[in-house]
């Protein structure tokens, strides 16, 4: 949208006080020529960031809840952190993270064993993540997408036929510096992620009884912070103010046993972080890294990196060590735990860690996975700490307080016996962004910030995993325009009648009429008016739409649907994105009189760019007057390309925008 400068300059400070960001009339709307920039388009190429998928699980082993997640195992640079290592020493270095525990789709349990439903991801993803949970005995595979499809089926492995057998089955919990919680199946080695911690740690310790885990956080103020293994959620107990490497959970007296790298060992309450007691560790001949564990007889073990100790009281009150290892051992040890059978496993330092078993009584040891164990095993990732979580398969807790089939433990909202699971849009915790232009028919600038709208989709399934509600969270992040615009969905193909209740559309401008049930009037499929003045929804919102009955998703489709704009209260004349229909209550292009650069009426100029753009992600647009080919370098060949280069273009990665030309 150009700007007329000359009368910007004219517009009395009042008017600027009462108009906030709508500063222009639309007699100053001038059409911008950019015909001197355009983009040769493939045909039919719309522009799309993303695409649906359809998710089908097959699962007929019984009762498992799942949860799918967008894949990538590339890595972000998460920027730098300052702390002091395993070795005691001060570090400045670069934190490359995952997100993928970041990009939870939807969960479910399947229903006759099986589990269907239509998400909606980014083009550039061609994997998913599929988490398994039966009783906190949790596995992983990740799925390919193949023609807009996964197709995933489920088959016990050993470790999990032995859960039905009635033994207990071990998992080793593992976390890391870069902040990250995993499993690993001792019996195969597989490694299934389990969350983001709030901070990488160095420590991590497990009190069975009560599923809880715990972890000191790897920097000032050193952080002692709770897992729950049952909610997956954390929660930070207290600062402790010191860090170290070692720790372990003491069944016997309910304490946490921490060790730093200074031969000192203090007890600690974990219920409130509070220091208990401290003891000399005496005869270490390494003091640095290691870990401690108990043993069933309850026996204190240390590791260093000069090898395993057995820890024992002397008559002064400190710990005297007896050395067990061989004193020179080929890798670093920084982790220890011990498994049902007593076997202990050791994990050593490096960036792709190696999974060691050592006897206590010799020391021997062997290289179980990993690279150097050459059994094509290797984790490619950090193994700071690592602790013993059992499963026992008659422990079970059946709590179902709502009666829908679902255990509490697995159900989002385990008081309601409609509701159990959430499918969300962009992703559990991403947001999506639709960016319109609103000079259609004529050019507009292309900078996309006329009203640019940021949302996340939720809807929520029942035990079945079909949808009742849909709640749409939604805000005008930009409104560089001078019209009063209006906003909203169209669900393509569902009736109005399908839909018993809206609520939260912000109306109040009189050119928008609604049915009973709050769908807007006069319309085939069901439209739904976010707000009648892009203004009233600066601020975030929430729209519920409930169903009449549960439908599939599959039939409700995937945000953001058919979104579109409304000009300036002319309630005919809607922007919506390339190749999408209007609405029952819309004009097509040529209706309306002068400059007219939609010919076609597909919503794509003569030059090649579109009047709106809908990204999966947390888009910023470009500043006033900046067209999106200058703010981001890689728009122009991705859309030249159809889409087959450059997929990620809106993504903060090196090269792909020029900061200084977008808004924050």
């Amino acid at each position: 949208m150009k700007i007329n400068t000359l009368k910007l300059f004219t517009i009395s400070l009042s008017m600027l006080l009462l108009n906030g960001c709508n500063l222009f009339s639309p007699e100053d709307k001038v059409d911008t020529d950019i015909d001197s920039i355009s983009l040769s388009i493939p045909d039919g190429f719309d522009f799309s960031t993303y695409h649906d998928v359809t998710i089908n699980i097959t699962d007929n082993e019984g009762y498992a809840k799942y949860d799918v997640y967008a894949y990538t195992d590339e890595l972000y640079d998460a920027g730098t952190e300052t702390f002091e290592d395993e070795s005691g020493e001060i570090v400045t270095e670069t934190i490359f993270k995952s997100d993928v525990l970041e990009k939870l789709i939807f969960s479910g349990v399947p229903t006759d064993g099986v589990l269907k439903q239509t998400i909606n991801l980014p083009k550039f993803y061609d994997q998913v993540y599929i988490r398994r949970n039966e009783n906190l005995s949790y596995s992983s595979s990740v799925a390919d997408i193949v023609g807009q499809e996964v197709n995933y089926t489920f088959s016990k492995t050993t470790s999990s036929a032995r859960i039905l057998a009635g033994s207990v089955t071990d998992y080793l919990y593992c976390v890391n510096g870069n902040g990250q919680l995993f499993q690993i199946d001792p019996l195969t080695g597989e490694l299934t992620d389990l969350s983001t911690m709030p901070m990488g740690s160095y420590t991590c310790a497990i009190d069975q009884e009560n599923k809880v885990l715990y972890s000191i956080g790897k920097k000032n103020p050193f952080p002692l912070m709770k897992y729950s293994i049952v909610d997956d959620s954390w929660e930070t107990v207290a600062n402790l103010g010191m860090g170290g490497p070692r720790l372990d959970y003491n069944s016997e007296d309910g304490l946490l046993y921490f060790a730093d790298n200074k031969a000192k060992l203090f007890t600690f309450n974990p219920t409130t972080g509070a220091n208990i007691d401290k003891k000399n560790i005496l005869g270490l001949h390494n003091t640095t890294g290691g870990d401690l564990a108990f043993a069933d007889d309850g026996t204190l073990f240390i590791c260093t990196f000069s090898g395993l100790y057995e820890l024992e009281l002397n008559d002064d009150g400190d710990y005297q060590s007896t050395r067990l290892s061989a004193d020179n051992l080929p890798f670093t040890p920084i982790s220890m735990t011990f498994d049902s059978n007593q076997e202990l496993y050791l994990a050593e330092a490096s960036n792709s860690a190696d999974l060691i078993i050592m006897d206590t009584q010799t020391g021997g040891w062997e290289y179980k996975y990993g690279a150097s164990a050459n059994n094509n095993t290797a984790f490619g990732r950090k193994i700071n700490d690592l602790t013993t979580f059992r499963v026992y398969s008659d422990i079970i807790d059946e709590t179902d307080s709502d009666g829908d089939g679902i255990l509490d433990q697995d159900d989002a909202f385990p008081d309601d016996a409609d509701a159990a699971f959430e499918s969300f849009t962009p992703s559990k915790y991403g947001k999506g962004t639709i960016a319109f232009e609103d000079l259609w028919p004529s050019n507009g600038d292309y900078d996309f910030n006329d009203a640019a709208l940021s949302y996340q989709a939720i809807a929520i399934l029942n035990a079945d995993n079909l949808a009742v509600r849909l709640d749409f969270i939604c805000n005008i992040k930009a409104n560089g325009a001078g019209y009063t615009n209006g906003i909203g969905l169209e669900i393509e193909g569902l009736s109005p009648s399908k839909i018993e209740s809206v609520t939260g559309p912000l109306l109040n401008q009189g050119y928008i009429s609604v049915n009973d049930n709050g769908t807007e009037a006069g319309q085939e499929s069901a439209v739904i008016i976010l707000a009648d003045d892009v203004d009233n929804i600066l601020n975030e919102t929430t729209v519920s739409i409930k169903f009449v009955e549960p439908i599939s998703t599959s039939e409700l489709g995937v945000a953001p649907f058919n979104p579109f704009i409304i000009i300036n209260k002319e309630r005919e004349k809607e922007v919506h994105l390339p190749y999408r229909h209007i609405t029952s209550l819309g004009d097509q292009s040529n209706v309306f009189p002068g400059d007219n650069k939609d010919l076609d009426g597909n919503f794509i100029s003569e030059n090649g760019y579109p009047w709106a753009i809908s990204i999966i992600h947390d888009f910023k647009v470009p500043k006033e007057k900046v067209d999106i080919t200058t703010a981001y370098n890689y728009f122009s060949s991705w859309a030249e390309s159809g889409g087959a280069t450059d997929e990620d273009w809106y993504k903060d990665n090196p090269g792909n925008r020029n900061e200084d030309l977008l808004d924050d």
